[in-house]
């Protein structure tokens, strides 16, 4: 089942986070109140998919009014080529449209084989036209990956 996150998720999707080798988790973005922030600021955009009560695949979806974004997009390793990927990003891009949204972006890292062979399966075009620029406002937001 696909539907969209609420903050009573966040423990089990903190849980499949921890799950996934090479996954970055950032100190205050990705805490409860991070998340639960996030969600305030995009009620009807992230998105869950559950299998006999279990996260297996979650997505946060937000946008600016412009530009909707995808962040940690991920599938448990167990549950991955069954479609849920797929399924998860529809779900967002609908929820997007529903708000007026045209356009949607997304980071993957370069290391990050499984996650860019899946964007381009599914009609993603990686752009080769910008550059990719961070300034850190808090430098207490620290990434921690997944070992």
């Amino acid at each position: 089942m696909i539907r969209v996150m609420t903050v009573d998720d966040y423990p089990k999707v903190r849980e499949l986070w921890n799950s996934i080798k090479g996954f970055g988790i950032r100190s205050v973005d990705d805490s409860r109140e991070g998340v639960e922030r996030f969600l305030r600021r995009n009620p009807a955009t992230s998105v869950v998919a559950v299998e006999d009560g279990k996260v297996v695949g979650a997505i946060l979806c937000g946008h600016d009014g412009r530009r909707g974004c995808l962040y940690h997009v991920c599938v448990h390793k167990d549950y991955r080529m069954q479609g849920i990927g797929k399924a998860m990003v529809g779900f967002a891009m609908e929820a997007l449209k529903k708000e007026q949204i045209n356009k949607v972006s997304l980071i993957a890292f370069t290391k990050n084989d499984i996650g860019n062979a899946f964007w381009k399966e599914i009609g993603w075009i990686r752009r080769e036209d910008l550059n990719y620029y961070d300034f850190t406002l808090n430098e207490k937001n620290i990434t921690a990956f997944i070992q």
